[in-house]
């Protein structure tokens, strides 16, 4: 447990040296931070977008079940359009990249530490956290805000399309009605968390990967570690986030 500590605070500490110069103008760091870019984020919005689709078509049918018993059908736009951009936007987002990207990030880094890859990036006078962490840092803290926007539009339009052409509400009143009752505020709130998730995964995933010791059998039970380690702290973040915000209001 106390070597587990200490590897966590020297990650941390290496990180931020990083912060010092955060865009390196040398070619190979430049190529390193393009690859984590289209890989986190371009890569990222096919699984984003269908999940996210899926999800604003779940929530019209839902809120519509009970709203309909009340007469406030058009209240669907409402629900889908501040719980999207609120709350699951940048929650299911996040999920979505601990998944992909989180566990891909801990099994690189586990199998270059077994393989002591990381050893000979040292002796050839390479920074390995400045190498291999910090793209990665760079690439969810700038992809985790842009796929969660890409995800709130997402939602918001499959919930409108399904309401318009099955639920029978006009386009124009579902425009109106999401459009009256969502605010700057609530997509800033959900992008301040989808940065803090983003960099909470990065951090959780290379800890993990750096821990790896014992071969193969290793590297697989870090990365489930990393995995479930990232998806309980982005829960408990989102919690704070949103008592947070409620305190606020």
């Amino acid at each position: 447990m106390g070597q587990e500590r200490d590897q966590f605070f020297w990650l941390v500490n290496r990180l931020l040296e990083c912060l010092r110069s955060p865009f390196s103008t040398k070619k190979y760091m430049r190529w390193q931070n393009w690859r984590h870019f289209a890989w986190v984020g371009a890569d990222s919005l096919p699984i984003v977008t269908l999940i996210a689709a899926c999800t604003g078509i779940i929530l019209a049918l839902q809120a519509a079940a009970q709203l309909e018993k009340v007469g406030a059908l058009s209240y669907v736009a409402n629900l889908v359009g501040v719980t999207i951009v609120a709350e699951l936007g940048p929650l299911l987002t996040a999920l979505i990249l601990s998944g992909r990207a989180g566990a891909a990030f801990t099994a690189e880094i586990a199998t270059m530490k077994i393989s002591e890859e990381i050893d000979a990036l040292e002796v050839m006078g390479l920074d390995s956290v400045r190498y291999l962490v910090w793209p990665k840092c760079l690439a969810m803290a700038l992809m985790a805000p842009l796929l969660t926007v890409w995800a709130d539009f997402a939602g918001v339009l499959s919930g409108g399309v399904f309401s318009v052409t099955v639920l029978g509400l006009s386009a124009k009143g579902y425009y109106d009605q999401t459009s009256n009752f969502l605010s700057l505020r609530l997509l800033f709130s959900g992008l301040v968390k989808s940065v803090a998730f983003g960099l909470t995964i990065t951090l959780i995933s290379c800890w993990q990967g750096f821990l790896a010791r014992e071969g193969a059998l290793d590297v697989g039970n870090r990365t489930t570690r990393s995995v479930v380690q990232s998806i309980l702290m982005i829960v408990l973040l989102d919690l704070f986030f949103t008592a947070l915000t409620y305190i606020s209001r």
